[in-house]
């Protein structure tokens, strides 16, 4: 048997996923939810083999719920809204129905994991892996403004005028905010994409700081220069990041 979720903030939309699947007797819905933190609450209990998947939620959106996973079924999603296609094919989507979908359109779309399922044997991998949260350099604005991240079994919602600097470390990055950090797996490079460029300034291959918590920039030696926060932290600039901030500051 198939175990399915069902993840949707509108209980009409998830009652027709449920009719849906009702002619199909190799799927059980073992589990409904409202909302993304009651969704990875039911995936880490039921460990669902398929998930349909809503994005624009209260609270925290689909991609965002994806990422706080550590093992993940494979997805379709079930959206109003067409802008999301190509970041769900980005991330190995079974599919992606927009809603108001019919039933041949659903019946298509479960047919594609069906096969693949059938096909690579209930005991073998998935075929596909949904990475977390994709790195390609796409703003969302729901991103833009805060930073979801897991601390131990709790998930926290970080405003971005929270964070104090971001650090690249190894496959991931270090969110700083006052009292502690939390690894995200993402890159740099995304975050210097997503983040306002008014606010967060890329200083260094390593780092990206917020220029709200600069008290001062001070010399390293001849050719360099430190940011200094409010909480006595030093960043150091590179020539390139020391420039940009200079631009930004309107030194």
């Amino acid at each position: 048997m198939i175990k399915a979720i069902i993840i949707d903030d509108e209980h009409l939309a998830r009652k027709v996923v449920k009719e849906y699947l009702k002619a199909i007797p190799s799927v059980e819905v073992v589990a409904e939810c409202g909302d993304g933190f009651e969704a990875v609450k039911a995936i880490q209990s039921h460990q669902p083999d398929l998930i349909f998947l809503d994005i624009q939620m209260p609270k925290i959106n689909g991609f965002e719920t994806l990422e706080l996973l550590d093992k993940k079924p494979e997805v379709i999603f079930t959206t109003a809204f067409d802008e999301y296609a190509l970041k769900a094919f980005e991330q190995n989507a079974v599919d992606y129905l927009l809603k108001p979908f019919s039933p041949e359109r659903f019946e298509k779309a479960l047919n594609k994991f069906l096969q693949a399922h059938q096909a690579r044997g209930e005991n073998e991998p998935a075929l596909k892996k949904i990475e977390a949260l994709d790195n390609s350099p796409k703003k969302h604005s729901d991103e833009a403004h805060r930073i979801v991240v897991k601390n131990g079994s709790h998930i926290l919602i970080l405003p971005v005028s929270d964070v104090l600097y971001l650090e690249a470390h190894d496959d991931y990055v270090k969110v700083f905010n006052k009292e502690t950090f939390f690894l995200k797996k993402k890159t740099m490079s995304y975050y210097e994409e997503t983040l306002d460029p008014s606010q967060f300034v890329r200083v260094h291959r390593s780092f990206i700081l917020n220029i709200n918590y600069i008290t001062k920039i001070e010399p390293l030696d001849k050719n360099n220069q430190l940011a200094v926060l409010k909480n006595g932290v030093k960043l150091p600039l590179s020539k390139t990041g020391y420039s940009k901030l200079r631009e930004v500051l309107k030194l």
